[in-house]
């Protein structure tokens, strides 16, 4: 197994507003680097002259690329531009003037959505490319398989230590509340604590409730990325997630026991389901001695609290 140490290293983590970027950051606390931030107002990651200027005056050794734009899928269905762009251009960015500053370690997040509407489940890592992409987030998974690409091509052309980990579909704190705009947890919890201060007894799901999928707590990914860092590094990406797939119907359930809202779901089938299934296989990592540690009530509680205390 290689061995790369973060002790003494300037770490930039690029996102670290963001739910996984966040969590990121809380991790390497642990860690005996010295961290390294910039809002948005300091760094546009948009335009490549600021992000080279910017990294070469701070003399970075290693980034963690959590940097996107990110929505469920009504903000991919109605934003198609805005997510095909900016994350392709923030991922070139970052990348370029990682290899032409000297980085010597970068680790891309990329996202589940890279895989094909109908690939064989679980997901391995070698079901990437070999279909059709789900409709309803294709610009957020081209700009994605793009930035795993590029991880692979400057690997090959400039030997560069750069690896790609492909999250499965996270929770936690820190994550994007928005009714329209966020991704499935966070939309339900919003819902659901709605309806339980509402004294409703019903909350719409869209679809039917049957697609199922797999979830990951935000601080177990920022420990596989750690771990990743300083333990891989090879072209193939590596998937991280729990091996363990719900219904959105159980998802919404889970939430409502978390939440103490006891009503029940009625469901908009004109509304998209997605993917009809999405679990990745994680034998890869689990071979490398990682896997994920907190059980999906315990780490749902922790996100609801969060919510609760920050945005609700």
């Amino acid at each position: 197994m290689t061995k790369f140490d973060l002790a003494g290293r300037r770490v930039w983590v690029a996102g670290h507003r963001g739910m996984a970027g966040s969590a990121i950051v809380r991790r390497l606390a642990r860690e005996d680097c010295e961290l390294v931030t910039a809002t948005r107002s300091e760094l546009d990651l948009l335009r490549q002259a600021d992000v080279e200027e910017w990294m070469k005056e701070r003399k970075i050794d290693v980034i963690f690329l959590a940097a996107a734009t990110v929505g469920g899928i009504l903000a991919n269905s109605t934003r198609p531009a805005e997510f095909l762009y900016e994350n392709l251009v923030i991922a070139t960015n970052i990348i370029q003037a990682a290899r032409t500053t000297g980085v010597k370690k970068l680790l891309f997040l990329g996202s589940s959505c890279i895989f094909p509407r109908m690939a064989e489940q679980p997901m391995r890592e070698e079901a990437l490319l070999t279909g059709a992409l789900e409709p309803t987030n294709e610009w957020y998974a081209i700009a994605k398989i793009a930035g795993i690409k590029l991880c692979q091509a400057y690997r090959r052309q400039y030997g560069c230590d750069f690896v790609s980990v492909m999250p499965t579909n996270l929770y936690g704190p820190g994550d994007r509340y928005d009714a329209e705009g966020g991704h499935v947890v966070a939309a339900l919890i919003m819902k659901i604590h709605a309806a339980k201060m509402a004294n409703n007894p019903t909350v719409e799901l869209w679809g039917t409730g049957k697609p199922k999928r797999e979830f990951l707590f935000s601080e177990d990914l920022a420990d596989a990325c750690v771990f990743v860092a300083k333990n891989y590094s090879d072209e193939m990406f590596l998937n991280v997630g729990t091996g363990h797939d719900i219904t959105i119907l159980e998802l919404a359930q889970s939430i409502a026991k978390v939440v103490g809202w006891q009503g029940t779901f009625t469901f908009d089938a004109s509304k998209p389901d997605g993917m009809p299934r999405k679990v990745l296989d994680v034998s890869r990592l689990k071979a490398l001695s990682w896997s994920a540690s907190t059980d999906f009530e315990t780490g749902m509680k922790h996100a609801y609290e969060w919510y609760v205390a920050n945005r609700a």
